[in-house]
């Protein structure tokens, strides 16, 4: 898979790529990531990229031409390295919500490079936006300063689902969302913390047992925090009766 991040900011992208498993995925050949700041692309001694926005009001808007400069260019160093053309995408609050499906969905298509755009300031002329951008995508119901965080979780949620990414193979499939669920809790040594043990069963050895406290857990956790994946989702086979039994436990004061 090969990503390329078009932003004023690169060091912020290049920098936060070479820690952990983005880090290691890359130092194993399993991606490759290319950065393009629009300024280099720019005509004037100040190399501005943005100005006043018409129809007035406060903050200042991204110039369409370096914009879709750099995105050429990106564009044609996936087309030199043999990479086919994939998606590009906008990180914007106006974007579709990223969800587990759609970064697995990106990643089935991993032949292809992926061209990721970090807006700044107010945001990109529109008119760059139509012409050169396949999707605008979305990290959640809030603003930040601009699109570098969003585009850096994009490609740590992309990275960590490639094969070889992850020391443990099961770890991706057992993660929140993969199942429509959330993650249950986890615990480690030692036993006891601040007067409080571990739940039985995960030191019981009995793996069965384990797997269905587990999977309680998950669904029980899910109805409690987030009862819109339950209701998109729907229960499961055996997973009416955990949610059951979780909830009478909880009713009851148990851990």
């Amino acid at each position: 898979m090969r990503i390329d991040v078009v932003t004023i900011f690169p060091a912020m992208i290049e920098d936060a790529c070479a820690h952990g498993v983005t880090g290691r995925a890359r130092s194993r050949g399993l991606w490759q990531l290319g950065v393009w700041n629009p300024r280099d692309f720019t005509a004037d001694a100040h190399r501005t990229v943005d100005d006043r926005p018409y129809g007035g009001g406060p903050g200042m808007v991204m110039m369409p031409g370096p914009i879709a400069a750099a995105l050429h260019a990106a564009r044609d160093a996936q087309a030199v390295a043999g990479v086919a053309r994939g998606p590009t995408i906008y990180l914007s609050p106006t974007g579709v919500p990223l969800t587990h499906a759609r970064v697995m969905e990106l990643v089935s298509r991993r032949e292809y490079g992926l061209t990721l755009l970090a807006g700044r300031y107010e945001g990109i002329d529109q008119r760059v936006l139509d012409a050169e951008v396949d999707l605008e995508v979305s990290i959640g119901d809030f603003v930040v300063s601009g699109g570098e965080l969003p585009a850096l979780l994009l490609i740590d949620a992309l990275v960590r689902q490639l094969p070889g990414a992850l020391n443990d193979a099961e770890s991706a499939a057992q993660d929140s969302f993969a199942d429509g669920l959330l993650d249950c809790p986890h615990y480690t040594r030692p036993e006891r913390y601040d007067a409080t043990g571990v739940p039985a069963v995960l030191l019981s050895g009995d793996h069965a047992a384990i797997w269905r406290w587990r999977r309680k857990q998950a669904v029980g956790r899910t109805w409690q925090r987030r009862p819109d994946l339950i209701e998109r989702r729907g229960l499961r086979a055996d997973e009416p009766a955990l949610l059951a039994e979780y909830q009478l436990e909880a009713s009851r004061g148990a851990p």
